[in-house]
């Protein structure tokens, strides 16, 4: 199996593990763990996870113009990213973050246009139009009276702040995976993560009564530490380093699928006509923003 087989099934692998991720977290927020305790120990065992495996790749030394760099990646990919997902899972729906978050690739496109003076094509910019409106119409009109949800509209919102802090991080780590190996970078942005954020997360970790903990609950923690965490990033990290950034974000088609099914068949979350809406919307513009003009070669 090839390097660029690999890289797909790891992409596959992410993206299957976060649209499952939505209602397994949702599970356990907040009766057993709030949304900030969750993101300690999502970053604890991540980096005590990353700097173990490190031992077993190369030993790099980081070049001092790239620590700016790293601790930007950090902060956008471990810390403002994680927070707003965790807290905005807490407060809305399940279905709504697998729709919502999908729209990183749009939000790719504005940055890069905003940052990096990008053109934005009239294919691109139809769908960064489309999608755009289909998150509005989420936020806007996508509240619904539930107990497991207490502000939807803001909840809705810091998906969005979740999707941009996370496309930032993939335009900003890719130069350093040029350079890097995988694990040498893992090891240290985590580290930071959990450095800048223990102000916000360490008082809801320990309210966290580990004793009254089902197994269930117990189970949901491994699975967000281990697979949401420390695998997703793992597996998309190495998938980059083979694909390209556009090629990665193709696959999250599939995560609001899993994440809406897996909602549903767990009876955790419903679909609606405005959710319905939303997501077609969504889609058709992650899709178009996503697809090369036709003539445009691609290396992968």
């Amino acid at each position: 199996m090839n390097k660029r087989t690999l890289a797909i099934l790891a992409a596959l692998g992410a993206t299957t593990i976060y649209g499952l991720n939505h209602t397994i977290a949702k599970g356990v927020m907040p009766t057993y763990v709030k949304p900030f305790g969750f993101i300690f120990l999502r970053l604890l065992g991540a980096t005590l996870l990353f700097w173990g495996i490190s031992f077993f790749g190369p030993k790099e030394k980081l070049e001092r113009l790239d620590w700016g760099r790293l601790l930007v990646c950090a902060f956008f990919g471990m810390g403002i990213n994680m927070l707003s997902f965790f807290k905005g899972l807490d407060l809305s729906t399940p279905i709504n973050s697998a729709v919502l978050i999908t729209i990183t690739p749009i939000l790719v496109v504005i940055l890069s246009a905003l940052f990096i003076k990008e053109n934005i094509s009239l294919q691109r910019g139809i769908g960064v139009f489309m999608g755009l409106i289909g998150a509005l119409t989420l936020i806007l009109f996508g509240a619904e009276i539930r107990q497991d949800a207490s502000n939807i509209p803001l909840g809705n919102l810091l998906f969005i702040v979740n999707a941009t802090s996370y496309g930032l991080y993939l335009i900003l780590v890719k130069k350093l995976l040029e350079k890097y190996h995988p694990f040498t970078l893992m090891k240290w942005m985590f580290l930071i993560g959990l450095i800048i954020t223990l102000p916000i997360t360490y008082s809801q970790f320990t309210e966290i009564q580990w004793g009254q903990l089902p197994v269930e609950a117990l189970g949901a923690i491994a699975f967000v530490i281990i697979g949401t965490t420390f695998l997703t990033y793992l597996f998309n990290v190495f998938a980059l380093t083979q694909l390209k950034a556009s090629t990665v974000g193709v696959f999250m088609y599939l995560q609001p699928l899993i994440g809406i099914i897996f909602a549903i068949i767990t009876v955790k979350d419903h679909l609606t006509l405005i959710k319905f809406t939303a997501i077609i919307l969504v889609l058709i513009g992650v899709y178009l923003v996503s697809k090369l003009p036709r003539g445009k070669p691609s290396r992968h």
